[in-house]
């Protein structure tokens, strides 16, 4: 590991220790590398959007004389009159386009994602063998049970009310499960940067000595 190396490293060394003295409570060094992260991604993505989106969808289109992008951009500029009191109702007519295309666009992804999947993912076969039958089964029963926990149409007593109490452990476990996953995504961040660290001052060492 050269001099170059060791300085932009040791850079990322110290902001990541001062993003973790949070854990003892709020302080200048934390402040810093969380001002800084957020400087420097506000930048970032200010100049990802200029290329990818400024750039090939107005700039380019207009030199091939499609003059009809001009109209969208009018749409976006119409947006920064929200900081003026006196125009800030012309950027209704901006959002007001932007948020109907965008939940037209959204309403019909959103229920193929998580709707229409979710019913085929539990349209399961159960004329298989062993534990393809088992668990196959137990998602039938628990997305059934989980359904009847909110229908609230219907006091929740006998047999309507023990599938009620089996659904809301099929939630819980569920919900359990995303916990721990995330949990798992978080611990699993942590040690990427705890090895980060150990190397660095392993490399530091050496080029010390």
């Amino acid at each position: 590991m050269g001099t170059h190396d060791i300085i932009f490293n040791g850079i990322a060394a110290f902001l990541t220790i001062s993003i973790y003295t949070f854990l003892y409570k709020d302080n200048p060094f934390y402040k810093f590398a969380e001002h800084l992260v957020v400087g420097v991604s506000a930048g970032y993505f200010t100049v990802i959007l200029y290329f990818n989106g400024f750039v090939p969808k107005l700039i380019e289109p207009l030199k091939q004389e499609k003059f009809y992008y001009i109209l969208p951009a009018i749409l976006g500029l119409m947006i920064w009159t929200r900081f003026s009191r006196k125009w800030s109702w012309i950027s209704r007519f901006s959002l007001a386009f932007y948020i109907g295309s965008g939940a037209g666009i959204a309403i019909p992804l959103y229920i193929q994602n998580f709707v229409i999947r979710q019913l085929s993912a539990t349209m399961l076969p159960v004329g298989v063998s062993t534990w393809p039958l088992i668990t196959n089964i137990l998602i039938i029963i628990g997305v059934f049970c989980a359904l009847t926990y909110f229908y609230f149409s219907k006091e929740h007593t006998g047999a309507f009310g023990a599938s009620a109490k089996f659904g809301i452990w099929t939630l819980m476990v569920g919900f359990g499960a995303g916990f721990g996953l995330t949990v798992m995504g978080r611990v699993s961040l942590l040690a990427e940067r705890v090895v980060f660290l150990r190397d660095y001052l392993s490399e530091l060492f050496k080029y010390l000595s």
